[in-house]
C-alpha cells in the first residue's frame, strides 16, 4: 500500500503515482543507512525511522514528472537529496542544542555529540556514494550544494559583519542552509526525468524560492505554543539565541522607533530563558507581536515569486501541483 505524499498535489493520479514512488525512495533510504555495527546502524536510522515529510523527495519525483518520471536514476536522486537533509540534521541538533527533532528526542541526546556528528558523516558519505552512480555532473551538483550548506551554517555562526544588514544576512543564510537542497532536489528530478536544460533551470528557481520561504514559515511554526507542527520543543531558536526573522525584525523595529513595549520584548528575548516559564513567556509575547505576520508575508510574497517562475512550464496537473506544493509550504504556518 502507498502512503500519502506529505504535501497535497493537485491531481489524484498524480499523487498516487507519487506516493508509490515515495515508498520506493523509502526502501532505498533504509538499506542506504543500514550499517552491520548494531550501535551505528540503530544512530544511522534514527532520524530516517522518525519520519519526517519527504518534502526533498517529493519535489525530486514531482519535477521528474515534467519528463519520464519512471526513470531508475530519479529514485536515486530522491535518495541523495533525503540522506544529505537527514546528515545535516545530526549535525544541525548538536549546535542548535535542540533536545527534539521529528517528535523524538535528537541523536546527540541518545548517543553524545560525537555520535550524532560521525553519523551526520557517515549519512553524507552514502550519499556520496550513491551520487556517484548518477555521474560525474551530479557528484559536482553534490558537492556544490554540500559547500553552500557548510558556508550556511557558518554565517549562520558567525553572524553578519559590521555594517551588514542582519536581515539580507539572515535571507542569505536560509538561502545556503536550506534553499539550496531544495533547489538540488527539484534540480536533480528534472535533470534524471530528462528535460530540457530550461526546465532544469527553471525547477530550481523555484525550489530556491520557496526554499527561503519554507524556513520562514518555520520562524513562524516555531512559536507554536504546543510544538505539535514541528516536532520540536517550541522556542529553541529563542533559547539558543539563534537568529529568526521574526527576532530580526523586532530589533529592527525596536532600533528605528524605540517603542517601549518593542524595547522590553527585546530585552525579555536578550535576558537568560533557560527557565521553561521564562522560555514561554518569551515565546507567547513574541508570537502575538505583528512582526510574526510580517515574516509569514515575506514566505506568502517568496511564494508569489516562486510560482511566477514557473509561467514557461506547460500547463497540466504536474505545474498546477508545483503551485500546490508551495502553497502548502507556508500554509502550514497560517
Amino acid at each position: 500500500m502507498t502512503s500519502p505524499t506529505a504535501l497535497p498535489l493537485a491531481d489524484p493520479a498524480l499523487a498516487e503515482r507519487i506516493a508509490g514512488r515515495l515508498d520506493l525512495v523509502e526502501s532505498r533510504l533504509h538499506d542506504a543507512a543500514a550499517y552491520a555495527d548494531q550501535l551505528v546502524d540503530d544512530a544511522a536510522h534514527h532520524l530516517a525511522d522518525a519520519g519526517g515529510k519527504r518534502l526533498r523527495p517529493m519535489l525530486t519525483l514531482l519535477a521528474a514528472e515534467l519528463g519520464d518520471g519512471s526513470r531508475d536514476e530519479v529514485l536515486d536522486a530522491a535518495v541523495v537529496v533525503e540522506l544529505t537533509h537527514l546528515a545535516s540534521l545530526y549535525h544541525d541538533d548538536v549546535m542548535d542544542s535542540a533536545p527534539l527533532r521529528r517528535g523524538a528526542p535528537a541523536a546527540h541526546e541518545v548517543w553524545g555529540n560525537s555520535v550524532a556528528i560521525l553519523v551526520g558523516d557517515l549519512l553524507f558519505s552514502r550519499a556520496s556514494t550513491t551520487v556517484a552512480g548518477l555521474g560525474p555532473e551530479a557528484v559536482k551538483i553534490q558537492a556544490g550544494t554540500f559547500e553552500r550548506l557548510c558556508l550556511g551554517q557558518l554565517h549562520e555562526s558567525m553572524g553578519p559583519a559590521e555594517g551588514d544588514d542582519p536581515v539580507q544576512h539572515y535571507l542569505r543564510v536560509l538561502a545556503d542552509k536550506t534553499a539550496s537542497l531544495i533547489a538540488t532536489s527539484a534540480r536533480l528530478g528534472a535533470m534524471y526525468g530528462g528535460c530540457d536544460q530550461a526546465t532544469v533551470e527553471t525547477v530550481a528557481a523555484f525550489g530556491e524560492r520557496i526554499g527561503v520561504a519554507f524556513q520562514l514559515a518555520d520562524d513562524v511554526i516555531d512559536l507554536s505554543l504546543d510544538g505539535t507542527l514541528s516536532g520540536k520543543t517550541p522556542g529553541t531558536d529563542l533559547r539558543e539565541q539563534v537568529p529568526t526573522m521574526p527576532v530580526l525584525l523586532l530589533r529592527e523595529r525596536a532600533a528605528r522607533e524605540s517603542r517601549p513595549a518593542d524595547l522590553a520584548l527585546v530585552e525579555l528575548l536578550d535576558s537568560d530563558l533557560s527557565a521553561d516559564q521564562d522560555l514561554a513567556r518569551a515565546v507567547a509575547e513574541l508570537s502575538a507581536h505583528e512582526v510574526v505576520e510580517e515574516t509569514r508575508a515575506r514566505a506568502l510574497a517568496l511564494v508569489d515569486e516562486a510560482v511566477a517562475l514557473l509561467d514557461p512550464l506547460p500547463a497540466g496537473p504536474v505545474k498546477d501541483s508545483f503551485i500546490s506544493f508551495a502553497e502548502a509550504l507556508v500554509n502550514r504556518a497560517s
